[in-house]
């Protein structure tokens, strides 16, 4: 695969998917998304008739690789054994070389450029991130949303640290001497 990777005109991520072994794949611990078990059905069944269209967005960690987007894909290729003989117990996956907030700020994209994403999993995401020192600016930037935004959801998480450092409007100052 390094050899391609070096010859390869086209040096995209879906140029060099690979068949790895499901085993060697797990799922991250921090994806907003959700499906309700009818999408999942059909997903199921959009994979049993049409095969695997899309592959798993992978990072390369210590022993395994992690998802950054097909989630869902991953579940439906280990937890539907018709599926799973039909791979030979592999996932089509291509993979990104990013660290935690790139590979978080990257799953974020895929799931709001499919127009689905959970406000209580993006808020998680965002505490996560601030955590891991990014700024509003750069989780704005990244996640694609606007300073208001982002500022909502650091309001729904109600932890008072995430505004740490933040500058606000002197008008919401009283002054000593107007307290007199």
């Amino acid at each position: 695969m390094d050899r391609l990777r070096e010859v390869h005109p086209i040096q995209h991520p879906i140029s060099f998917v690979q068949w790895v072994p499901a085993d060697d794949v797990q799922a991250n611990d921090y994806n907003p998304n959700s499906v309700a078990p009818p999408e999942m059905r059909l997903l199921y069944t959009s994979i049993k008739e049409d095969g695997y269209t899309q592959p798993i967005v992978t990072v390369n960690d210590v022993d395994k690789k992690t998802v950054v987007d097909g989630f869902h894909r991953n579940r439906v290729g280990k937890e539907y054994k018709d599926i799973a003989r039909s791979t030979k117990g592999r996932l089509p996956v291509v993979t990104l070389n990013k660290p935690i907030q790139d590979r978080m700020a990257s799953t974020i994209r895929h799931n709001r450029a499919r127009g689905k994403h959970s406000v209580l999993g993006m808020k998680d995401i965002v505490i996560e991130l601030i955590g891991l020192g990014w700024d509003d600016e750069q989780i704005g930037k990244h996640l694609g949303m606007d300073a208001e935004e982002v500022l909502r959801l650091k309001q729904v998480s109600g932890i008072a640290e995430l505004f740490k450092g933040r500058d606000y409007s002197r008008s919401w100052v009283l002054d000593p001497e107007q307290r007199k």
